[in-house]
């Protein structure tokens, strides 16, 4: 997730591109960058770090021109340095994009096979490479950028400039935002609507698979095949604080949001071309050393340790290798049996989390090896371990965690079918199913946002309450866990989490008609006996607000409200029940009037024990 920001027209280019990023750096702040393009010369800018650090190279080293483009980077590919800063640059090209692209690693050795030489680990930069490599066949600037567009695979946003074409700037887009900007004699190109709202309200909102061509004078809007396209602007009423928000009321609320598009960016790149088999190419670990394996650690904090308690399931029924879940400040105090044998997976949204650094660094010292699921590219955690999943959610701005959550569930997902298949334990056709049901979960996360205006008023109804009690079985016990946390975090109403089977040994004598009582109860194996607990419930008056994929009378006469969520696998299962849960805590704490995105006492990242 990254930010991009394009300017063509008569005003110094580099003041309103940095305005704009200055504007986007809530999307991306590892490095900056600007190109612009003046008296035919074009020159770059970059510099590692934040936006700042851009800023005072520009002051001793000002760049000139009225067309330019720029980018705030969020790592994805290579880590956080000023070579893989954008833009990047091959040949009279320059580029700046925002997505993955999942086919690089072909595309770089077929560019490198034909003497290109690159300066990057990024995947971005194979884009302004094979851009230089069409236009030398075809020395049309928008064609070589068409047939550019055509043999990527993944999801893109980009800008792209050339020196030869000092009136020209293009841009397209397909998985990725960007949105265009109408001035008077001018245009904006940007990731989002808050980079060009102080020049502009008049937006028009590119669709995927489409392209632009600006000139000082006009614009040309197009298919990525040459088809004509005739799009009306839109006039933008948003305040610069809703722009930033993306008209959401709250960051939380946009992330909640963005987790369909989250998710298909830790997907992307993952899932070979036959779906039959899982690429975690930052894991460093071969085959043969995954299967000799006998213990597997889940270490984390927090929302992370939620994650690493459905991991459980995951790995241990697809993979069957025992795994023990700890929290990581108890970890290396209990002298834990780690050896050459044991494998031990850090789960951190921020990778500086101090304890799950401290059980990192205990495992390493005891002989093991250590992966990490994480979400900053060159954090603390990443760089220790022995290999990294990423998950690829962008910044998240809300201390309570959401869209880092869920693609933790998916990046555990993927390693539980990679060490299925290295294990020997899931055949092609299991594994291909497995991934097929995958490839549906953001559609399936859509819908399940759907359910946003119900939440809304069934929270209203019970934001008064003083205490909630959420149960789930199975892999939905740790999202009970996870639900009663989100409102604890944001509304300070006590809740807590329970397993549906252990409400008879002890939580049942708190329930009286004024305690709701949240229900996860998708139609699996456990279903009847989740529906019993229910009916327990209700013989005491207790009040159920119910998360379910089944229709099913029992389920509505034992309930109060019924969130229902679309069918998946139950092993995905867990994805789809934490939106509602997210939801309602969301809601409870807006009518409470509480600070959503930061809520009292708590730190984004606890980087201290």
């Amino acid at each position: 997730m990254c930010g991009i920001v394009g300017y063509i027209g008569q005003k110094p280019a580099v003041e309103i591109v940095l305005e704009g990023l200055r504007r986007l750096e809530y999307r991306g702040y590892d490095s900056a960058g600007i190109a612009t393009l003046d008296l035919g010369q074009l020159n770059t800018s970059r510099a590692e770090g934040k936006l700042t650090n851009l800023e005072q190279k520009l002051k001793a080293t000002p760049l000139t021109g009225s067309l330019g483009i720029g980018h705030t980077r969020w790592a994805t590919h290579g880590k956080p340095s000023e070579e893989n800063a954008h833009p990047h640059r091959s040949g009279d090209f320059v580029v700046v994009h925002n997505g993955i692209i999942e086919n690089y690693l072909a595309l770089k050795q077929r560019l490198v096979d034909q003497g290109h030489v690159f300066n990057s680990q990024t995947d971005s930069e194979i884009i302004a490479h094979l851009i230089e490599h069409h236009y030398r066949a075809s020395q049309d600037f928008e064609a070589a950028v068409r047939h550019t567009l055509h043999e990527l695979r993944g999801a893109f946003a980009i800008a792209v400039i050339c020196q030869s074409h000092p009136d020209q700037l293009i841009a397209a887009k397909a998985g990725s935002p960007l949105v265009i900007g109408q001035g008077i004699g001018e245009y904006f190109v940007a990731s989002d609507i808050p980079a060009m709202l102080s020049h502009t309200r008049e937006m028009i909102f590119l669709n995927d698979g489409e392209m632009v061509v600006f000139s000082r004078e006009a614009m040309t809007i197009t298919t990525l095949d040459g088809q004509p396209v005739d799009k009306q602007s839109k006039t933008i009423t948003w305040n610069p604080m809703m722009a930033e928000k993306g008209g959401y009321r709250h960051f939380m609320l946009k992330e909640i949001h963005e987790q369909p598009r989250a998710i298909s960016d830790t997907i992307a790149g993952r899932i070979n071309e036959d779906k039959d088999r899982v690429l975690l190419h930052d894991l460093n670990l071969t085959d043969d050393q995954l299967a000799q394996f006998d213990r597997l650690y889940i270490v984390a904090c927090g929302t992370s340790w939620h994650a690493g308690l459905v991991g459980k399931f995951l790995i241990e029924k697809l993979a069957r290798l025992s795994v023990e879940v700890d929290i990581a400040s108890e970890f290396r105090y209990r002298q834990p049996l780690v050896n050459e044998r044991t494998l031990t997976l850090v789960i951190s949204q921020s990778g500086e989390t101090a304890d799950t650094l401290a059980a990192l660094r205990e495992s390493h010292e005891r002989g093991g090896k250590v992966v990490a699921i994480c979400n900053v590219v060159e954090s603390s955690i990443a760089r220790e371990s022995d290999g990294v999943i990423y998950t690829h959610a962008g910044p998240e701005i809300g201390v309570a965690s959401t869209k880092a959550f869920t693609t933790q569930l998916v990046a555990l997902f993927l390693l539980a079918l990679h060490l299925g298949r290295v294990r020997s334990i899931l055949p092609s056709e299991q594994l291909r199913k497995q991934i097929q049901a995958l490839l549906t979960l953001p559609r399936k996360l859509e819908q399940a946002l759907e359910l946003d205006e119900q939440i809304e008023s069934v929270a209203r109804q019970f934001m008064h309450a003083s205490d909630f009690l959420y149960l789930g079985r199975g892999n939905q016990y740790p999202i009970a866990l996870e639900g009663a946390l989100k409102l604890k975090e944001i509304s300070y109403i006590h809740a807590e989490g329970y397993p549906a089977g252990e409400m008879k040994h002890g939580p049942i004598a708190l329930i009286d008609e004024n305690l709701p009582v949240v229900v996860v109860v998708p139609k699996n194996d456990t279903y009847e006996k989740v529906v019993s607990n229910m009916e327990e419930v209700r013989a005491r008056g207790g009040q159920i607000i119910s998360i379910s994929d089944c229709d099913s009378s029992d389920l509505h006469s034992a309930s109060d409200a019924v969130f229902a969520v679309p069918t998946i696998s139950d092993d995905l299962m867990p994805v789809i029940t934490s939106v509602p849960l997210q939801l309602l805590s969301y809601h409870i704490a807006v009518f409470k009037g509480t600070d959503v995105d930061q809520p009292r006492n708590l730190a984004k990242s606890v980087t201290v024990e």
